[in-house]
C-alpha cells in the first residue's frame, strides 16, 4: 500500500504527466510492487497490515472465551476445520504483475512451495465445536464492532472505493496508457489485452483449485512482456497517479462521510486494544 517514484531520466514518462495533468510523489527506479508507488489518499481510511493482525488476534481470543461459555475449554486460537475446505486464491496488486523476475519464473502464478494462504496451526476442531463457531463468531464480530454504524460509517469508504475506481478505469489518461501497454505487449507476439487485469485473469492460464497457475513457457512469458511493457511505458506509475487524483477528489467531495468512516475505524481500534487488554 505504499508507493513510490519515477525512473530517473524517463522523458517519455514527463513528457505524458506534463500532457495529462497527472501528478504524484517521487518514484522509485524500479516499481517490483505496489508497493514502491507511494501510498494513496484513500489509505488511511482501510485497515492497515497491523491492524488487521491486532484483529485476528482479538477475534481469536474472544471466539474461544466465547466457545468457552458454550462448553468447550479446550478450543484452540487458531484451528483447523473438520474437514480441510478447499481455497481458491487468486492475488495480483492493483497494477497486475509488477516483478520482472517473480514473472520470469511463475509467470501469473507463485511458488507452490509457499502457498499464499496459511495452515491453521492449532487442532482440528469437533462437530460439536464446528456447530457452535458462528454463534462464537457472531459474538466477537458485535463485540468488536461496537459503536459503529456498519452500512452508514464502517463501509463506506469501501463502498466510494468501488465507484472511484470505475472513474479511474474510465478516465481517458489511464485509456490511453493501457493502449499504449497493449500494443508493446502485442508487439512481442503476445495477445492484445484491453487491460493488465485482462492479461493476470486469462484463462488459458488454467488456475487450479488453489488459484496458482501452470506456469508454461508461454504464460511466463506473456508475464514477462506485461511487466516490461509496463516498466518501458510507466503504466502503472501513471495509473498510480490518476488513482491517487481521483481519490483525493472524491474525499473533498465527500469529507464528512469519510470523516464518519474513519471515526469508525479508529473506534474498531480501541474495540481490538480493549480486547487485547482483557484476554493478552
Amino acid at each position: 500500500m505504499t508507493r513510490q517514484g519515477w525512473r530517473r531520466g524517463a522523458v517519455v514518462a514527463v513528457a505524458v504527466l506534463a500532457a495529462t495533468g497527472a501528478s504524484g510523489p517521487e518514484r522509485r527506479e524500479v516499481v517490483n510492487s505496489a508497493s514502491d508507488l507511494g501510498p494513496l489518499p484513500a489509505d488511511q481510511y482501510d485497515l492497515t497490515p497491523q491492524d488487521y493482525q491486532r484483529s485476528q488476534r482479538a477475534s481469536a481470543l474472544l471466539t474461544r472465551r466465547c466457545m468457552a461459555e458454550r462448553g468447550h475449554p479446550d478450543f484452540p486460537l487458531d484451528p483447523r476445520y473438520p474437514s480441510d475446505p478447499v481455497v481458491a486464491t487468486a492475488v495480483s496488486t492493483d497494477y497486475g504483475a509488477l516483478d520482472l523476475a517473480a514473472a520470469r519464473r511463475w509467470g501469473y502464478g507463485w511458488d507452490p512451495a509457499k502457498p499464499l494462504v496459511t495452515r491453521p496451526k492449532g487442532r482440528r476442531m469437533t462437530d460439536a465445536e464446528f456447530m457452535d463457531l458462528p454463534a462464537c463468531n457472531d459474538e466477537t464480530n458485535r463485540h468488536l464492532m461496537r459503536g459503529i454504524n456498519v452500512g452508514r460509517d464502517w463501509l463506506y469508504a469501501s463502498t466510494r472505493a468501488i465507484k472511484v475506481d470505475k472513474a479511474v478505469k474510465r478516465d481517458p489518461r489511464l485509456r490511453a496508457a493501457w493502449d499504449e501497454w497493449s500494443r508493446c505487449v502485442a508487439e512481442q507476439g503476445f495477445t492484445r489485452y484491453h487491460d493488465p487485469g485482462a492479461a493476470y485473469t486469462d484463462a488459458a492460464w488454467q488456475r487450479g483449485s488453489d488459484g496458482n497457475t501452470r506456469h508454461t513457457e508461454r504464460e511466463r512469458a506473456t508475464a514477462v512482456a506485461d511487466v516490461t511493457c509496463k516498466r518501458r511505458n510507466h503504466t502503472a506509475e501513471l495509473w498510480h497517479s490518476v488513482r491517487a487524483q481521483k481519490q483525493a477528489v472524491d474525499i473533498t467531495q465527500h469529507r464528512d462521510r469519510y470523516a464518519a468512516g474513519l471515526q469508525a475505524l479508529r473506534t474498531y481500534r480501541a474495540n481490538t486494544a480493549e480486547a487485547l487488554r482483557e484476554l493478552g
